[in-house]
């Protein structure tokens, strides 16, 4: 039988937590406020028997869908927030699972960098995939495992802050996000997402 890594309910994507995911997914692009549900499973091929499950179920669309090394990731999403519970569900009695059974998130690291050296900021800058961290910014960076759960701190900060996503990972061993702005905003997505992992 296998391993429910993560099992994440989104209720409304934000606008930068969802234009950085269609950035780089290569299924179906969400828009602004849809639902979502991300699942992480192992062995990672499981997800292929999964992912037809979720789509017969109920009218969502699927944006992610990967088998990596040891996990595989399903992302789905509609502006029907019963369809993505509906199929969420479907995926769950296929696996015999229930929510509780996914691993519980866990935060490996969490800082914030005040004032951010130029220097740094470029070496940043040459490797994210969303909005550009300025020197002398302020910047939150966090990993946790399993990864998935970096869309949920990513998105439940944005929520509670006005800050810029320089960066978010949900794939692999680890996730990872960063965040940055004024110390107070940065200080305040730092709390929300660390909420949103049941760390605080």
């Amino acid at each position: 039988m296998g391993t429910l890594r993560s099992f994440i309910f989104v209720d409304q994507l934000q606008p930068q937590t969802m234009c950085s995911l269609g950035s780089w997914i290569r299924g179906s692009l969400p828009r602004r406020h849809m639902a979502a549900q991300i699942i992480e499973v192992a062995p990672g091929i499981d997800i292929e028997a999964l992912t037809d499950i979720a789509l017969k179920e109920a009218d969502v669309q699927g944006g992610i869908l990967v088998v990596e090394r040891q996990f595989g990731y399903l992302e789905i999403h509609s502006r029907d927030i019963s369809a993505v519970k509906a199929s969420a569900a479907a995926v769950l009695a296929a696996m015999g699972k229930s929510p509780d059974e996914a691993i519980k998130p866990k935060i490996l690291s969490s800082k914030i960098i005040s004032r951010v050296d130029p220097g740094h900021a470029f070496l940043i800058n040459r490797n994210k995939g969303g909005s550009m961290l300025l020197a002398g910014e302020s910047l939150y960076v966090l990993e946790c495992e399993p990864a998935a759960y970096a869309i949920l701190a990513c998105n439940e900060a944005e929520k509670a802050a006005t800050i810029k996503l320089v960066d978010y990972r949900i794939i692999g061993a680890t996730g990872r996000l960063y965040l940055s702005g004024s110390e107070s905003e940065v200080k305040a997505a730092a709390h929300a997402a660390e909420n949103a992992l049941g760390v605080r």
